[in-house]
This record gives structure tokens, C-alpha cells and sequence, in this order.
């Protein structure tokens, strides 16, 4: 189900979902968390990247590996970069699964209305944090997977 549709790797059709889906998911997240009139405009969209992005991100890293058993399996040998890169990748879904659940709770939560000042500024901090990190780690594993086919220069 990861590997080839058509004969082309899924994790090269599918990473470019990711590279979308994490900074908008990112972004509305942001934007929902300090923008409190737009919460009712934007909610929709911030529920269904909530959802969708994580989902991308997954496919994403379990199609890279295997991608990478498959390149194993016919004598390629890993460099650091790809090692980077496959760290990097796990290390994006966590986040970005991370923000995907704190979004979802605190969209959950204004639509209920009884959330506490407090709560609410916690909840909005910790998506800010989290989205920031989510992107972080979407500029590192792309640069690092990019260095690792095309090479440092």
C-alpha cells in the first residue's frame, strides 16, 4: 500500500501533501489561537487540516520506509543525510499529530464555550509552540531529504 502505484514510490507523490498540509495546518492554528473573531470563519479549515494533515505526514514516513527497504533491498547503503532525513520525518508526524490534536481539542472546546481565560491561553500557547516546531521539522526533513538525493551542492 506504501510503496508503488503505477511503479512510481509513493512516498515522491505523496510528500508534497505533506509540505502543504503541515504549514497550512500550521497557519490556521496560529491564526485560530490569536485571531478570536476569525474563529468562526476559519473553523471548518482548521478541523479538516487537523485532521488531514497528521494523515499526510504518516503516509508520507511509512512510505519513505519502504522506499528506503526497497533501495536496501538492492544494495544501496545509507548516508547520514537519508539517516537525518528519516529522523527528521518521524520526528515531523509527532508534531504535527501533536498539533493536530491540540487544534482539534481547543476548536472542540470554544464551540462549547465553557473554557476558562486561562485554558484557553494554555491551549492557544501550545498550538503556537507546536506549529512553529511543525514547520520547523517540514524545512528540516525536506532540506535534508533533498540533500540526500541531489546531493550538497
Amino acid at each position: 500500500m506504501f510503496d508503488q502505484v503505477n511503479g512510481l514510490p509513493v512516498h515522491a507523490l505523496v510528500l508534497h501533501a505533506a509540505v502543504v498540509f503541515v504549514p497550512l495546518l500550521a497557519l490556521g492554528a496560529i491564526v485560530y489561537a490569536l485571531v478570536a473573531k476569525w474563529r468562526p470563519k476559519i473553523e471548518w479549515a482548521v478541523v479538516a487540516l487537523a485532521v488531514v494533515a497528521p494523515i499526510t505526514t504518516f503516509v508520507t514516513r511509512e512510505s519513505g520506509e519502504k522506499l528506503f527497504d526497497r533501495l536496501a533491498a538492492q544494495g544501496m547503503k545509507a548516508g547520514q543525510n537519508l539517516n537525518d532525513h528519516m529522523h527528521f520525518g518521524s520526528v515531523t508526524f509527532w508534531f504535527t499529530l501533536a498539533l493536530g490534536v491540540v487544534t482539534l481539542a481547543q476548536v472542540v472546546l470554544v464551540r462549547r464555550g465553557a473554557l476558562p481565560k486561562i485554558v484557553e491561553w494554555v491551549l492557544s500557547a501550545v498550538m503556537i509552540v507546536l506549529a512553529v516546531i511543525a514547520v520547523y521539522y517540514v524545512y528540516r526533513t525536506g532540506d535534508s531529504g533533498a540533500h540526500a538525493v541531489w546531493g550538497q551542492s
